[in-house]
């Protein structure tokens, strides 16, 4: 079962979550929920209530406990126990007859899922999903876990039920010492710590190589999780002229990505990566895909191309933002949150392969060629005989390869599809928005940024209104449930990163507001951030966990977004919030480095400057576009970029401000030279003298040299101009 690192949080007299409040029959108080995994309890015999006031007035009026069962559409676990325990009439009568039953979507309802993550874990050691609390009407719990078998989950049902009416005044005293405790250790910000920020990052990388599997990449033992946000600080300090342990730090992040996109994680034949791999060399994944992993991995592959030039992140970057627009692209633009693991009642049967399925689509001789390739097994590398798909080296013979996998792909796509979490949810479409806008440009691919906008105009249409966001939504409905930290900082990062590739001020003022809102209801006056906002629903506490999960802490992404906004605006407000903000890395840190790697990336930033690039010319003129490209390409870590046309004519023949200048302040006063495309390097709105060659640009911003070994997919290598640069 998945290990949980979120934390969770919440309590009685909130305000209506998913589905809505109002009494209604068993079934129907899910039938019109925004959350597919609601919709998928709505026929159980199970009376579920969602999260609401009214549920805990039910538990009230009828004077018996609660049972809170959080987990998420893609979960396979949650599956099973639905399977055994929540559509099976025998157990679903003893809770009807004994409790009030709330369901809850982790992804649609953090903050529950974080304060009562935190009790779960508290009370067993350990956390995840499903996510099973018993607890008081008040919201208080008393006895917390995980998946439970249907047999054993009857007898602690029972035993629930008979603890509420013969030892109450016990359970009361329990839930009550629970939550006091829950309330004083969550109730302080967190200290502030190591000012010196370079001290930080090369302390973190030396903690980091004394956890790293050098012989199979990651970090740690089984499970493995896929690092991304350490892997993005890793290469971000192998860039920093002097920083110790750079060379270290690049080959743990070059061998881990290895590794990941070589091993079963990596799906070989249609592209994206699932949540984790069960093993120590990444070899059978838990086969779900959540669109937070692979926007993350999108984006640090992007960059490992751009550091190494190496032609698989180069693939796998691609091949990983096609799969996103693809298999989770919405009708209405948006991208759905994840694809499950099971299909067809099996986990990871969609996905893997035996020797004499090979045989049916491939023929005798091909599909021995494809078993050796794909490490394709008589005994299976997966249950029942079956394999995970590996690709541990690139074939000789490229267009049989080719081949071959086009006819897989082609078969698989008969099989049945795994299901998919169709609701959008904020921050991990913000994720998306930066990781397509960046890669579209890098990469060559303008598909990718016309998704990326597609994302944005959704988000800022349908989640966001008068300045608040919605975490969720589904079939352009926005959900009930209000954004978060995580939600407004990663959404302003993604706009931020789609302004500087497209030239669209618009979505600088975007972010803008959202920031705005960041730091007048989510700051903790100490340099620190709550998760919810002031005015939001008050739980059991106000959660406030500065530790990454398996995406970016609100904090470190609230530090992220706000320190690039302050080097597109000159903002040392933006600027001041978003080092105070990283006073939490240290302390984190120094513990569990791999919580911190968002932070520690956003601290590299620092450290670079960050730089900051406006390039001004005429959107037609293909040489804009070619210093664009080249700017990206050679930046540092945490670079800003802005694009604008420089000046234009009025009809009075006057100079003016071209198109931007007036909405991002990293343009203004920013012309052409000499009628040419020009760029300017700036950093702290002190600019270098303007450069229009790019050859020039990787002095200019003191950029590592790079041998790219004769690649043709590299910019600026030995040999190549700018007029080759792709």
């Amino acid at each position: 079962m998945k290990r949980a690192r979120d934390h969770g949080t919440q309590a009685a007299g909130a305000a209506a979550g998913d589905g809505g409040g109002e009494d209604g029959g068993m079934a129907d108080r899910l039938k019109n929920a925004t959350s597919p995994y609601l919709l998928q309890h709505a026929d159980n015999p199970v009376d579920w209530w969602p999260w609401s006031p009214e549920a805990f007035a039910a538990a009230r009026e009828r004077d018996v406990p609660m049972m809170l069962s959080v987990g998420y559409s893609a979960c396979h676990w949650c599956h099973v126990m639905a399977h055994e325990s929540f559509e099976d009439p025998q157990t679903a009568a003893l809770l009807n007859d004994n409790l009030v039953s709330i369901k809850v979507d982790r992804e649609e309802r953090p903050d529950v899922d974080a304060v009562y993550m935190t009790a779960t874990q508290a009370m067993t050691g350990q956390g995840g999903w499903p996510m099973t609390v018993f607890m008081t009407p008040e919201g208080k719990p008393f006895y917390c876990g995980t998946y439970f078998p249907r047999d054993r989950f009857q007898r602690l049902v029972l035993a629930v039920a008979q603890a509420w009416h013969e030892d109450r005044n016990g359970v009361d005293d329990q839930a009550g010492r629970i939550a006091s405790a829950l309330a004083e250790q969550a109730g302080g910000p967190w200290p502030g710590g190591d000012a010196d920020l370079a001290a930080v990052c090369d302390r973190a990388v030396l903690t980091l190589a004394g956890d790293y599997d050098a012989q199979r990449g990651g970090f740690g033992g089984a499970p493995k999780f896929p690092p991304s946000m350490v892997c993005e600080f890793l290469l971000r300090h192998s860039e920093r002229p002097g920083a110790p342990g750079a060379a270290r730090a690049l080959e743990m992040a070059t061998g881990t990505m290895a590794a990941m996109a070589r091993g079963g994680m990596y799906d070989q034949l249609g592209g994206g990566f699932a949540r984790y791999s069960v093993d120590a060399a990444w070899v059978v994944p838990h086969f779900e895909k959540m669109l937070y992993d692979n926007a993350l991995l999108a984006r640090a592959y992007a960059h490992l191309w751009r550091r190494t030039a190496d032609p698989l992140a180069r693939r796998v970057a691609r091949d990983t933002c096609a799969w996103m627009i693809r298999e989770l692209g919405t009708v209405e633009g948006g991208l759905a949150s994840a694809l499950d693991a099971d299909s067809d009642g099996e986990e990871g049967l969609f996905y893997t392969w035996t020797p004499d399925e090979l045989r049916e689509v491939l023929g005798p001789d091909d599909s021995g060629y494809a078993a050796e390739v794909f490490g394709v097994t008589p005994d299976g590398t997966f249950e029942h005989g079956r394999s995970v798909l590996q690709r541990r080296a690139d074939p000789a013979d490229e267009e049989r390869f080719g081949r071959i996998s086009a006819a897989l792909l082609t078969a698989r796509a008969g099989r049945v599809r795994p299901g998919r979490d169709d609701k959008v949810v904020t921050a991990w479409n913000g994720l998306a928005i930066g990781a397509l806008a960046e890669c579209g440009l890098l990469l060559g691919e303008p598909e990718f940024v016309t998704a990326a906008q597609q994302v944005a105009d959704l988000l800022t249409t349908i989640h966001l209104v008068d300045g608040r966001l919605a975490r969720t939504s589904r079939a352009g409905q926005p959900g009930r449930g209000a954004g978060v930290l995580e939600d407004y900082a990663c959404l302003a990062d993604g706009l931020l990163a789609l302004s500087g590739v497209t030239g669209q001020g618009r979505w600088l003022a975007f972010a803008r507001g959202l920031l705005e809102t960041a730091l007048t209801r989510f700051a903790n006056g100490s340099g620190g951030f709550y998760d919810t906002a002031d005015d939001g629903e008050r739980l059991l506490y106000r959660p406030a966990d500065p530790a990454d999960g398996p995406a970016p802490s609100g904090t470190f992404a609230a530090a992220g977004a706000l320190l690039s906004y302050a080097a597109l605006t000159g903002s040392s407000r933006h600027r001041e919030a978003a080092v105070a903000a990283l006073g939490v890395a240290g302390p984190i840190a120094s513990r569990f480095p791999r919580a911190a790697g968002a932070g520690l990336a956003v601290a590299e930033a620092v450290l670079a400057g960050p730089a900051e690039i406006a390039v001004v010319g005429p959107s037609a003129d293909p040489r804009t576009a070619e210093l664009h490209r080249a700017a990206l390409l050679v930046a540092p870590p945490g670079a800003v970029l802005a694009l604008g046309e420089g000046e234009v004519r009025a009809g009075d023949g006057a100079a003016v401000p071209g198109d931007g200048a007036a909405v991002v302040p990293l343009l203004e006063g920013r012309l052409p030279v000499g009628g040419s495309p020009t760029v300017y390097v700036c950093r702290e709105f002190t600019c270098r003298t303007p450069l229009t060659d790019p050859m020039e640009l990787r002095d200019a911003l003191s950029y590592p040299t790079v041998t790219w070994a004769g690649t043709d997919l590299g910019p600026l290598g030995p040999g190549r101009t700018a007029n080759t640069l792709e």
